[in-house]
């Protein structure tokens, strides 16, 4: 099996690119142990960041996304999305800042978390910086475009608030809720995610950072009010509280990108979720998962990072206004291309 994907890797690789790829968004699933940093660049040079990793650690995370940055040549961080304000997701907000220019912070407005002194310690440290008065700041609502040119960034989730109405492409009767059972409320800042919806000429990504089970059901049902994407972020790592059937079995993704780290999400339980999903061509995983174990991993040509040492191998997407996209796996240095849907 190895072998035949191997090939077809290969021949995938090495296929001429179509004239409307010259031109592509990039997308980099940085590699920052099991929390989120996604760099989004457009053909003109405008960046979207979402997520900045974890605090501490000798600044290895803003080191890595400073070094998508400039793969993608670009010297400034327009916008800094924050979905939530746990560490793994703001944390590395001020050793970024220190690295690398940014624009402009977006984020859903106050730490809602404030019985929790890690995200009351990380909250503080990210208002510390804002309080320099170097950045603009955005809090995000849902239902609002962001100001972000050469893509359409849509909120459908800010601040445990959701879209009311369907997006285009959505408002079908969500079949997956029939028999799904009522999810626990989640108190954290996890329901408070910043959620959005990318559109890229016929491209669908959603993110929906650690939005958690809970607030899905009640964006997707009776009524999925997303329709089909084709690429979807796994929520929350691939942890068993997010990526529940009533979205992920809904929205039909092509592909799936997780940016688990070898010992934090990659569950089997939502593993198996976004495995059965109709329609998955792939998923993608930036580490291999200990917690799935060898039935509930990808095949070797789909992970970012194997067992072992920490090599900070990255995903990168690249996809063109028709819709047609590539994952490249910077570890083999081998790409997959999907055609338009």
């Amino acid at each position: 099996m190895a072998a035949a994907l191997s090939l077809s890797f290969g021949l995938l690789d090495g296929a001429a690119p179509a004239p409307e790829a010259r031109k592509p968004l990039q997308i980099y699933f940085v590699d920052v142990e099991g929390g989120q940093a996604t760099l989004f660049v457009t053909p003109e040079g405008k960046s979207l960041l979402i997520d900045t990793g974890w605090p501490d650690n000798n600044g290895r995370d803003a080191d890595r996304i400073a070094a998508a940055a400039k793969d993608a040549k670009i010297s400034k961080i327009d916008f800094v999305l924050i979905t939530h304000f746990h560490d793994d997701h703001v944390g590395g907000a001020p050793q970024l800042a220190a690295k690398i220019t940014v624009g402009t912070f977006i984020d859903h407005g106050e730490n809602r978390e404030t019985n929790g002194e890690g995200a009351k310690k990380v909250f503080a440290a990210y208002q510390q910086l804002l309080a320099t008065g170097k950045y603009k700041h955005i809090t995000a609502k849902p239902g609002e475009v962001l100001p972000i040119t050469g893509m359409q960034v849509r909120v459908v989730s800010a601040d445990g608030e959701l879209i009311e109405r369907p997006l285009p492409g959505g408002g079908k009767e969500n079949a997956s809720c029939a028999n799904a059972a009522k999810p626990p409320v989640d108190d954290t800042e996890n329901p408070r995610s910043v959620g959005t919806l990318i559109t890229f000429g016929k491209l669908r990504i959603l993110d929906l950072g650690d939005l958690t089970g809970d607030k899905e059901m009640a964006l997707m049902c009776p009524m999925n009010k997303i329709g089909a994407v084709d690429i979807y972020v796994a929520s929350h790592h691939g942890t068993a509280s997010s990526g529940t059937p009533v979205l992920v079995h809904a929205i039909s993704p092509r592909v799936a990108i997780m940016d688990n780290g070898e010992k934090k999400g990659g569950s089997s339980v939502a593993w198996d979720v976004v495995k059965k999903s109709p329609g998955l061509e792939d998923l993608w995983q930036l580490h291999y998962s200990e917690e799935g174990g060898e039935a509930h991993n990808v095949a070797v040509p789909f992970l970012a990072n194997l067992q072992g040492a920490d090599a900070g191998n990255y995903l990168k997407v690249t996809a063109s206004i028709g819709g047609s996209f590539a994952v490249f796996n910077s570890r083999n240095g081998e790409s997959k291309r999907y055609a338009a849907r």
